[in-house]
C-alpha cells in the first residue's frame, strides 16, 4: 500500500488555492509562517510520514523544509522538489500572477543552483513542475541531457509532475525517454482524486515500468472535504461515517500503482484527517461514480481563487 506524504504548496507561502486557505494560517509574516511550518512538519514526522515534497514556486517551502530538516535531523526521509516556475506573488495573497512557468534549459540552470542551495544534502528528487505538451519540455533535448546529468554526477533521482486534462500523454510520453541508455525518469507525480482518475491507467503502465508514483490534490484543492463543494460525495463519507478528507485519500492510497500519496494539510486538524486515511480499506471502485470528464475537471479547477 502507498505512504501518505506531506506537500508544501499551502505552508510555504500565504496564498494558495485550497478552498478556505486563508482561514487556515495563524499569521502570514514569514516568521509566523516558518513556526508554523514546524510545527506541521513535526507532527506529521512523528505520525509516520517520511516524504515531503515542495518546489521552488512554494513561496519561501525549500527553506522551511531545510530549517526543519537541521534542526529534527530526521532519518529514513525522502525530499522532492520541483522546478519550472518562478513565484512572483511577492508574498501577497491578492495579485494578479502567484507563478510564471518557464521551462528552458536557463530557467532549469538558475533553479537547480537555488534547489541545491536551500535544501542541499536534503535534497534527492528533483522534479519538472507540471509539464505539459504545450511547453515543449519534454522535446527539449539541452533540458533532456541536463536532467541526465543532475542524475549521473549530482545524485539525485529525476521525476516530473504533471497537470491537466491530458496527463497520461505526457506521462507516456516520459515513460519512452532515455539517456545514457537509462530511464530518463525515476518519479512521476499527477493529479489522481475520485473526481478526476483520468491519469489512473498511464500511471499504471508507469508504473509497470519501474517509476515510482506520486499523487497530488488526492482531496481536490479542498472540494473533497467538509468545505467542500461536491455534495454527493460528502453524503457518502457520512454514509460511511468517515472525514470526506479520509475517504478520498483512502481512495487515492488503494490505487495500486501510487507509491505516495500527498497530504497537502495546512492545519493540525487537517493533517490528523488526513491521516486517517490510512486505517481506511475500501475499493476504489465503490466510489467510480463520482468522476467528472477531465475537461470539465480543468476547466472548474481553473476557477479557484488563491486566497
Amino acid at each position: 500500500m502507498a505512504t501518505l506524504g506531506l506537500g508544501l504548496a499551502a505552508l510555504g507561502r500565504p496564498g494558495y488555492m485550497t478552498l478556505g486557505h486563508a482561514g487556515d494560517l495563524p499569521g502570514t509574516s514569514v516568521e509566523a509562517m516558518a513556526a508554523h511550518a514546524s510545527r506541521m512538519l513535526d507532527a506529521a514526522f512523528d505520525a509516520g510520514v517520511r516524504h515531503f515534497d515542495v518546489a521552488r514556486s512554494y513561496g519561501r517551502g525549500e527553506g522551511f523544509l531545510r530549517a526543519w530538516l537541521d534542526a529534527r535531523r530526521p532519518a529514513g526521509v525522502t525530499v522532492s522538489s520541483k522546478w519550472g516556475y518562478r513565484y512572483t506573488a511577492g508574498w501577497r495573497t491578492e495579485t494578479d500572477v502567484h507563478e510564471v512557468k518557464d521551462h528552458s534549459l536557463a530557467h532549469l540552470e538558475a533553479q537547480w543552483a537555488e534547489s541545491k542551495a536551500a535544501l542541499g544534502p536534503w535534497l534527492g528528487v528533483y522534479q519538472i513542475h507540471s509539464a505539459t505538451l504545450e511547453s515543449g519540455v519534454l522535446a527539449d533535448g539541452a533540458v533532456l541531457d541536463r536532467l541526465a546529468r543532475l542524475r549521473d554526477e549530482d545524485g539525485v533521482q529525476v521525476g516530473l509532475s504533471v497537470t491537466g486534462a491530458r496527463q497520461a500523454q505526457v506521462i507516456d510520453a516520459a515513460r519512452g525517454l532515455t539517456r545514457g541508455g537509462k530511464r530518463l525518469f525515476d518519479w512521476v507525480q499527477a493529479t489522481w482524486n475520485v473526481l478526476e482518475p483520468s491519469a489512473g491507467p498511464a500511471l499504471a503502465r508507469a508504473h509497470d515500468d519501474g517509476l515510482r508514483i506520486i499523487l497530488k490534490e488526492g482531496v481536490a484543492n479542498g472540494r473533497l472535504t467538509a468545505r467542500g463543494d461536491v455534495a454527493d460525495f460528502l453524503a457518502e463519507a457520512r454514509k460511511r461515517h468517515l472525514s470526506p478528507d479520509a475517504l478520498a485519500l483512502a481512495a487515492a492510497l488503494a490505487q495500486p500503482f501510487a507509491t505516495v500519496v500527498l497530504s497537502g494539510a495546512a492545519t493540525p486538524a487537517q493533517l490528523a484527517e488526513n491521516l486517517a486515511a490510512r486505517t481506511v480499506r475500501i475499493d476504489p471502485a465503490a466510489l467510480a461514480r463520482f468522476a467528472r470528464p477531465a475537461e470539465a475537471y480543468w476547466r472548474e479547477r481553473s476557477t479557484l481563487r488563491w486566497t
